[in-house]
């Protein structure tokens, strides 16, 4: 099930019914399909063969997505090329990905000149928008093949998408997702969350990360996908309700910002059946406040390496029988998705009673084949026969999936292990903070400290002291922070993720 099958399924069933919309202006299924044909014969006559890894660097933009389908069509690799990144993390994925060639914006024709000379694989390059010294036009490159034959084929090893891990503890490495890969996903997707009538999603996050695979179903479903160029938290609420917006995704960052906006209390979103959040842990608080003030919520969590649905909440799963918020499922990750299989594994790799902790494994269609060109990450990654995603967590009585860190940023203070998701949610019900996040220092006495990094909600203030003893209440004394920074923002990803690999070096100058 190649990625054009998504694209052809909501052809076949409203081929004229809009599929992209940009700006106010949309393009029907049929147009859509057609200009897939048409980067398809251009890759080919290019020399892109099949199982060939072509880059799109492009902010959200329709045409560039478009080309997503048009590069799966010639049966080559797409590889998603995140412009958020720093210039030297693309020119790093480019040259691991082994692209031939780049599809880019002419926004970035600077960072272009200056990567694309030292990445000899690097053969060919093709502008969204006019041609130049650097590159030739779109349209012009198009041209040349219009009268080609078609250049529709397969994928060798089914390989359909090389994505980058976030580089955030070194190199990034390659992931391959196979068509079986994002089938299982979108089949999850389909099966766990509610889908009533032609579904229209909103796409403000980057389509180079999960906003970009959430519009499988949502194609194969014959919805819309209306494409945002740049987060605007003013104009997300008004295209919800100038679109009647039934699906979204927002990483926890955004969706407090949503909450924080003068608009939202007369905004209409009543179209809303599915609000996704994930990429983040995100405060039980601010998830019970986004239940009340936004709608129907719902969570997922997944990985570059098992994309986005190792486990789901649905929104009704939010709330008791009798509609009341169910608090105490809100901490977790949801449940196992139905095609997946969650371990809680000791370290000798054994299976830990529910309730206990363990690192979080996982099996099942939806993890990747491997990293590319890296055997040995993939073997390390695969012991036993598990995906060892690195996140510590526990399955409770119910069967819900709680994630209580990344094995790496667990604290070990005075010999006790300290989880930081549980510090970080103590410290997000107080009223005065906006974001966190908890690390460990060095320490004579207690071997690491709990330290954390604070951003406050506008206009507030702190004691820190104050806030010590507010979560010494909640958690007690021994995962209660010994220390208190307040910072204007924290450091994130390109997807939202704050990096607190960037904090512990700028907490110790090292």
């Amino acid at each position: 099930m190649s990625l054009t099958f998504y694209l052809d399924k909501g052809a076949s069933l409203a081929s004229e019914a809009p599929c992209l919309t940009l700006d106010g202006v949309s393009w029907s299924y049929a147009e859509v399909v057609e200009l897939t044909h048409e980067v398809a014969r251009a890759l080919r006559r290019s020399g892109v063969a099949p199982g060939d890894k072509v880059g799109i660097l492009s902010a959200n933009d329709a045409t560039a997505f478009a080309c997503v389908f048009g590069v799966a069509r010639a049966g080559a690799v797409w590889c998603p090329i995140n412009p958020r990144n720093a210039e030297r993390e693309n020119a790093e994925l480019l040259d691991l990905f082994d692209c031939s060639t780049l599809i880019f914006q002419p926004a970035f024709d600077d960072l272009v000149e200056r990567i694309a000379p030292d990445l000899p694989k690097l053969t060919t390059l093709v502008r969204l928008g006019a041609g130049d010294d650097l590159a030739p036009g779109f349209h012009a490159w198009l041209d040349e093949a219009r009268n080609d034959p078609p250049a529709e084929a397969d994928p060798p090893d089914d390989i359909v998408a090389l994505v980058g891990t976030s580089g955030t503890t070194g190199r990034p490495k390659a992931v391959m997702l196979t068509d079986r890969n994002l089938e299982a996903m979108s089949a999850i997707t389909l099966m766990r969350y509610p889908f009533t009538g032609r579904p229209v999603y909103l796409a403000q996050a980057p389509l180079t990360h999960a906003a970009g695979v959430l519009c499988l179903p949502i194609f194969a479903s014959g919805g819309e996908v209306v494409i945002m160029a740049k987060p605007d938290v003013g104009q997300f609420l008004e295209l919800i309700e100038r679109h009647r917006v039934t699906h979204t995704f927002l990483p926890p960052t955004l969706i407090y910002m949503v909450l924080g906006h003068p608009a939202l209390e007369d905004s209409d979103l009543s179209s809303l059946q599915c609000f996704w959040y994930g990429a983040a842990p995100m405060s039980v608080s601010r998830l019970t406040e986004a239940l009340e003030r936004i709608g129907p919520m719902a969570q997922l969590f997944g990985q570059s390496e098992a994309p986005m649905m190792i486990s789901t909440m649905s929104p009704a799963e939010h709330r008791f029988p009798d509609g009341t918020v169910h608090t105490r499922r809100l901490s977790s990750a949801g449940r196992p998705s139905p095609l997946v299989t969650v371990g809680i594994l000791d370290e000798q790799g054994r299976p830990v009673p529910n309730g206990d902790r363990g690192e979080i494994c996982v099996r099942g269609s939806l993890v990747m084949a491997g990293y590319y060109g890296n055997p040995e990450a993939t073997v390390e990654v695969s012991a036993g026969g598990w995906h060892h995603t690195g996140d510590i967590g526990f399955l409770d009585a119910e069967g819900f999936l709680h994630i209580v860190d990344r094995a790496k940023d667990m604290v070990i203070t005075g010999g006790f292990n300290v989880y930081s998701a549980e510090v970080e949610q103590a410290l997000m019900a107080h009223e005065a903070i906006r974001d966190c996040a908890v690390v460990g220092l060095p320490d004579e006495k207690w071997g690491e400290r709990v330290t954390a990094v604070v951003q406050l909600q506008p206009e507030e203030t702190l004691d820190t002291e104050e806030l010590i003893a507010f979560v010494k209440e909640r958690i007690g004394s021994v995962k209660a922070p010994k220390q208190i920074e307040v910072w204007s923002d924290l450091p994130r990803s390109t997807i939202g993720k704050v990096l607190k690999n960037e904090i512990r070096s700028t907490l110790t100058g090292s």
